[in-house]
């Protein structure tokens, strides 16, 4: 079964640019449009919406980063998923669990320029996780390929960076029904 870089055929790394996937996405959706298959045979029809629904799902999957992760693990056959993901580092939980208690507490006093504050930093944390996995990928994919260093590390280290984004991830979302709450 085809994952989301088959389905738009691109080569399967981290560091995408969104904004070419995107425009390869919005030419790729023109292309399969309904419109442009009405008079076609009902089998080409159901056949091009076949394809936009993998085209679509497929887009969503790659701009999501956690997604994306679980996508390029998968084609390395490493299971993924919040069960399946290493426990997080003790120091990291009591982290995370400080910030989203500093959240609430800005949410509680109705403090928004304190709510953005953290979110500020949190964004910053979020680029810098991504950069990780990024560098973690291309290591990952040269040790799947023969390199010297171990891809069970490789592995476990990028599921260890994947858990932390989700957590970070989490924070955001937080973060913005907590602006849309109080902005």
């Amino acid at each position: 079964m085809a994952d989301a870089f088959d389905t738009l055929e691109l080569q399967p790394e981290y560091d995408l640019d969104l904004g070419a996937v995107e425009a390869l996405h919005r030419e790729l959706s023109r292309t399969l449009h309904p419109d442009r298959h009405a008079g076609k045979p009902a089998a080409e029809r159901r056949a091009a919406l076949s394809r936009a629904i993998e085209v679509n799902e497929a887009w969503r999957a790659l701009r999501d980063p956690v997604r994306r992760a679980e996508v390029l693990l998968t084609r390395h056959g490493v299971p993924v998923g919040e069960n399946r993901e290493p426990v997080g580092d003790p120091a990291l939980l009591m982290e995370m669990m400080e910030q989203r208690e500093a959240l609430a507490e800005a949410r509680a006093a109705r403090d928004l320029p304190a709510v953005r504050r953290l979110a500020t930093e949190m964004r910053a944390r979020d680029a810098a996780v991504q950069s990780a996995l990024a560098l973690g990928f291309v290591e990952f994919m040269g040790a799947t390929s023969g390199a010297t260093v171990d891809p069970a590390v490789r592995r476990d280290e990028l599921l260890r960076k994947l858990g932390e984004l989700r957590y970070v991830r989490r924070f955001l979302e937080e973060v913005g029904e907590i602006e849309d709450l109080l902005g």
